[in-house]
């Protein structure tokens, strides 16, 4: 993913002297305190699909970008608050002399805009090398040097060119200093993008003023930005979503669940045994009154063995449903909603992957990621799970306490032990067991809120058989 690795996402050019000092200057005329405000105001204008997400943006611009959209504030940008433009400052500044072989670039930078073109076949990359807009059809010859020495026939840049001081028609350019690489289908992408933006804006304000590319592009060269950035963040989005998390064994990491309970475990039982595609697991729960039971679902694999991707568990008073992906979870709740209706009383889902830091490799990779899930993590997000299910749980009503709340059956000898049995069942069945060999939860919690006396007991895997 290219678009998400600064290694092959652009090229720096180095600026011919006079224009260097120019943008030296205006860089500093632009932090003083006369025109800071203005400026903050332009980078969050360049910028804007990174400040939408107010500082939790999943990836910063790139350094090409940032400078693009600096570069916005010095040719394009015009103060809201009535000031000139930073060009037209310094053009009128008095007290200091300003070089003549750095005002010679004023007029040519005032005039450049953002532009989106395709390097062309035949370029000599060292020298002066061809290309062509996609916008206008405008071609250009552009100082080469040792930045463009990889760059290769087909490929777009985003950048401003800045032409020679002299004939304002000449065709001959420099690289602003910075340049985004794209490949010919990001490109042709990103320019049917800014298209559509642009006869949006034209449908808007009823003009089409803005139908001549070098028109749009100055006004509104920002939006290429905004384009790029949200291709960006989409092809990001597109990685993490393909993500495979996995076990330690190379089998589907079971991040999505969610939590019912119920009083109905011989018609559940006989409902799931007769659903399609599920199948009973070979290593199902030990209880010799069957009052346990589990099922589940296999995908087929290219190159080895089904892959275990939904595990359904059913206890006396609960059902836990495990599953790969949260596209899989919503699909088989509306089957046991379909099925099963009212028997099954909802209680909370865990739909959020655990954290994962992708890596360049992983972001570069044409193969989908796949992020192994430590015991660790699963124990942290197994036990957040509950946590979250169990929140309210001695306030709720419970359908194996006929209505009642746990709070409130504790109240009368009988009832409270009755919780107290149901309370040693949830523990005995907690999830944890089969995926971190020890419960996740710790029901002495429960139990302290209903004034039960808490459990203390050492737990051998043969007294948790599973």
């Amino acid at each position: 993913m290219k678009l998400a690795n600064e290694s092959t996402a652009g090229v720096w050019a180095p600026l011919p002297l006079g224009l260097d000092g120019l943008v030296a200057r205006l860089e500093v005329l632009s932090l003083g305190s006369m025109f800071a405000a203005e400026r903050d105001r332009a980078l969050r204008q360049a910028l804007r699909p990174y400040f939408e997400f107010a500082g939790n943006a999943p990836l910063p611009p790139f350094a090409q970008e940032a400078d693009l959209a600096t570069l916005t504030i010095y040719a394009d940008y015009y103060p809201q608050d009535g000031q000139l433009t930073l060009i037209e400052q310094l053009r009128d500044v008095v007290t200091e002399h300003i070089p003549e072989e750095e005002r010679a670039w004023m007029d040519p930078l005032k005039h450049s805009y953002m532009d989106l073109v395709e390097i062309l076949p035949g370029s000599e990359a060292t020298e002066k090398w061809a290309c062509r807009s996609l916008g206008n059809g405008r071609r250009y010859q552009v100082q080469g040097g040792d930045f463009s020495r990889g760059l290769q026939a087909g490929q777009v840049l985003l950048t401003r060119f800045v032409q020679q001081p002299g004939d304002p028609e000449t065709n001959e350019v420099v690289l602003a200093g910075s340049a985004l690489l794209l490949s010919p289908e990001e490109g042709k992408t990103l320019y049917d993008a800014v298209c559509a933006l642009r006869r949006q804006r034209e449908v808007n304000v009823g003009s089409f003023e803005l139908g001549d590319w070098h028109e749009f592009a100055k006004r509104f060269g920002h939006e290429l930005l905004w384009v790029y950035s949200q291709m960006r963040l989409r092809a990001l989005f597109k990685v993490v979503a393909g993500i495979q998390y996995c076990n330690s064994d190379g089998q589907p990491y079971l991040y999505s669940c969610a939590l019912y309970e119920h009083r109905e475990f011989k018609f559940l039982r006989e409902t799931l045994a007769g659903m399609n595609g599920l199948e009973a697991d070979s290593a199902t729960i030990n209880a010799s009154d069957g009052s346990r039971a589990r099922w589940v679902q296999r995908r087929s694999a290219e190159t080895d063995k089904p892959r275990i991707v939904t595990r359904l568990t059913l206890t006396p008073t609960q059902l836990v449903v495990e599953t790969d992906s949260r596209e899989q979870l919503d699909t088989l709740k509306h089957q046991l909603a379909s099925a099963l209706g009212f028997s099954l009383h909802f209680r909370g889902e865990a739909i959020v992957p655990p954290p994962h830091l992708l890596s360049e490799e992983e972001l570069d990779a044409e193969q989908p990621v796949r992020a192994v899930v430590t015991p660790e993590q699963d124990a942290t997000l197994l036990q957040a799970f509950l946590e979250s299910a169990y929140l309210d749980w001695t306030d709720r009503e419970a359908p194996v306490l006929g209505g009642k709340t746990p709070r409130h059956a504790a109240m009368t000898p009988a009832g409270r032990e009755q919780v107290a049995r149901l309370l040693d069942d949830m523990e005995r069945d907690d999830p944890g067991w089969s995926r971190i060999g020890r419960p996740a939860f710790d029901y002495n919690v429960l139990r302290g809120h209903v004034g039960i006396d808490e459990v203390r007991r050492e737990d051998t895997p043969a007294e948790r058989t599973r």
